[in-house]
């Protein structure tokens, strides 16, 4: 009697079954992880498929939570569902417990909290941190989520973005202050996202909180993760100066997390 042949092992080779309209879903998140947005007609031309095919597969991602249409565009953007699970995985991860030393020495080193913060859109989640033992400090953001453009964690990485892929992020030229000193327009946005990369370090000055300033640098992952570390001090303690300073701390420290994750 002919033996059944058992499921293959290999990663890398098809599935004995595989399930059409399963596949096409995934192959639709995948080029979510690779663009900021999908219109219709792309998501018709990835899968080789009519509209009425991939409009069918769109709506199923976005009951599921896995993706959501803007009213206005109507592209298809990241939904709650993806984040929920991003940040499930990272936790997972134990991405905290991974950065917490690192994050320890910026914090000795600089005499200041320092931050771990994953870009989510236009917004930026603060995952980990580490707080120095002194009495004046800027308090832990752990868990907080705050719009990227007006700290320098979340500057950091939107430097990194495309052109096109930061209008998808803001399309319209008027920014939501969060502060008097905070960036309000996508013009000056960008102007210092090229300063940010001619630098290879962002700087927030009151822009997110009054009296706080910080320096972020982003992590170079291989993986293509967006996450950055900062340290953030009363403003006081950070004039313009020592901005260098602590810029090069923060990118030593980049480089080894980068190094401890992939």
């Amino acid at each position: 009697m002919q033996k059944r042949k058992s499921h293959s092992s290999d990663p890398t080779s098809p599935p004995q079954y595989p399930i059409e309209s399963v596949d096409n879903a995934l192959k639709l998140i995948l080029l979510l992880g690779e663009r900021p947005e999908i219109r219709l007609t792309d998501a018709s031309a990835h899968l080789g498929v009519a509209s009425s095919t991939a409009h069918r597969i769109l709506a199923m991602l976005v009951w599921r939570g896995f993706m959501r249409q803007d009213r206005a565009s109507k592209a298809y953007l990241p939904g709650p569902a993806l984040t929920t699970i991003a940040f499930s995985v990272f936790k997972r991860m134990d991405l905290q417990r991974l950065a917490e030393p690192i994050l320890n020495e910026v914090s000795s080193a600089l005499g200041e909290t320092s931050h771990l913060g994953v870009l989510e859109g236009s917004r930026l989640r603060f995952l980990a941190v580490s707080e120095p033992d002194i009495a004046v400090r800027v308090a832990s953001r752990l868990g907080k989520i705050m719009p990227a453009h007006a700290t320098s964690t979340g500057k950091a990485l939107l430097a990194e973005l495309t052109t096109d892929q930061l209008h998808t992020l803001y399309p319209n030229q008027e920014l939501e202050p969060v502060t008097s000193h905070s960036v309000r327009s996508r013009a000056e946005l960008e102007a210092q996202l090229e300063q940010v990369r001619q630098a290879g370090y962002a700087v927030n000055r009151e822009e997110s909180e009054d009296g706080v300033g910080s320096v972020a640098v982003a992590v170079p992952t291989a993986s293509g993760l967006k996450i950055a570390i900062n340290a953030s001090a009363p403003i006081h303690r950070l004039p313009a100066r020592k901005t260098k300073d602590f810029a090069r701390t923060l990118q030593t420290a980049a480089q080894r997390l980068a190094e401890v994750l992939d």
